[in-house]
């Protein structure tokens, strides 16, 4: 896909998707204070971890370059099929040079587009707290915040979800107590049923 100002997002498979990432994990998240629990535990964990794995088949996944007009790989998303309904959007970026030119937004919806057309009623990713040039974006797309999480991994994180059904996002909206109670969701949650 080629977006209007020459920027373009592929769709690539893993080994060269991940190899390009790699070349840039350093400049994007060498900073941060990641905890990878798997560097520390022992091989008979590790080898557990791995079965388990194995076990959950073959998943949908999802892997984004986003690319320059000349070609140079400058952002990314990638994720993973988390159950029938769900998709985790584990990681996205653009590279600092790159940034506040609306690239991330456009990743972000191609990510929604293309996991709607699979069938994904939730997509989900978990963000730092303070990270604002990401939760806002994202939320002017229309996930919604739904937890927030302390993680041995990342510390503190919100996790943003967006439904694909929009009656579902609705009943997140009266959830929340954002919203009374349309008549659609009255019908919906049975409102007019006497309680047992």
């Amino acid at each position: 896909m080629t977006l209007a100002n020459g920027f373009k997002i592929k769709e690539m498979n893993p080994k060269e998707f991940f190899t390009l990432f790699g070349k840039h994990y350093d400049e994007l998240f060498g900073d941060d204070h990641t905890f990878f629990p798997q560097e520390f535990l022992s091989d008979i964990e590790n080898e557990k971890r791995k079965i388990l794995e194995e076990k959950m088949g073959s998943r949908f996944t999802l892997n984004l370059g986003l690319f320059s007009p000349e070609d140079e790989f400058i952002g990314f998303s990638f994720g993973v099929q988390e159950s029938s309904e769900t998709f985790f959007m584990m990681a996205s970026a653009v590279l600092p040079k790159y940034r506040r030119q609306g690239l991330y937004s456009e990743l972000v919806k191609v990510v929604l587009k293309r996991c709607e057309e699979v069938g994904f009623q939730k997509i989900y990713g978990t963000h730092c707290a303070t990270n604002n040039a990401v939760l806002i974006p994202k939320l002017k797309l229309g996930f919604i915040f739904s937890k927030v999480e302390l993680s041995d991994m990342f510390g503190t994180i919100i996790h943003l979800q967006y439904f694909t059904n929009p009656l579902r996002r609705k009943i997140m909206d009266y959830r929340s107590g954002l919203k009374v109670p349309s008549s659609e969701i009255k019908a919906v949650m049975k409102f007019d049923r006497e309680p047992k």
